[in-house]
């Protein structure tokens, strides 16, 4: 599955730039133009990294991390911005950034610091299972699925939708985040389809696990 990125960037120009080269490499990259759009679309979506320039209207992108982490939101940030000052970039890692790149700057260096960072989190979270039921794991790195010991195959929307419940364990998920989430941009989605993919899952981990809420959503039960 590809990597999704969040770019905070209100040069529209550079921008288009950045997402399209990271586009081109394989990455997910929804583009948002302020402060406070960036945290209203950090809710919205599950992002594997965030590249925040710091002069945004609204809300800086220092503010818009600081905000985050006070929520206890993890997910890896690197800040682009022209600023020089010691201050500055002292004010960036305080805010919880994991990276700091000065603008003008290349993308190959850009992306050499994300590809970095993911490799990070990916190493840090290699052996994380995560306990389902007393029979049944996941490993959400591998995306093993296994029962009493044995794989279960899952075809790729299963797969996203099981990782999006157990991102998200005893909340809400309106049907639109799971939309959004489970299909690409340019597909079709389908609410038969879905409830196809809710049923398949309740079969294997259990048919309490995955709650329907009429006509708002789903919550995935963790106990």
């Amino acid at each position: 599955m590809k990597s999704k990125i969040l770019l905070l960037e209100d040069d529209l120009n550079l921008s288009e730039t950045v997402s399209d080269y990271f586009e081109e490499q394989g990455f997910d990259v929804i583009c948002v133009y302020d402060g406070e759009e960036a945290i209203s679309s950090i809710y919205e979506h599950n992002f594997d990294l965030l590249l925040l320039d710091v002069n945004v209207p609204n809300k800086n992108g220092f503010e818009v991390l600081k905000e985050i982490r006070a929520q206890n939101k993890k997910v890896p940030a690197i800040f682009t911005t022209s600023l020089n000052s010691m201050d500055s970039l002292e004010k960036g890692f305080e805010s919880g950034c994991d990276d700091y790149i000065r603008k003008p700057f290349e993308l190959k260096e850009l992306l050499l610091r994300v590809q970095t960072i993911l490799k990070r989190e990916f190493a840090n979270n290699k052996n994380e299972l995560i306990n389902i039921t007393p029979e049944v794991t996941f490993n959400s790195i591998s995306n093993e699925l296994r029962e009493n010991g044995v794989e279960v195959k899952l075809n790729l929307k299963e797969l996203k939708l099981l990782k999006f419940f157990l991102q998200h364990p005893n909340e809400l998920l309106v049907h639109d985040r799971i939309y959004d989430y489970v299909w690409d941009y340019d597909e079709e989605y389908s609410d038969n389809s879905l409830r196809t993919y809710i049923k398949n899952l309740r079969k294997i981990l259990g048919k309490d696990k995955i709650v329907s809420l009429k006509k708002l959503g789903y919550r995935f039960n963790q106990e």
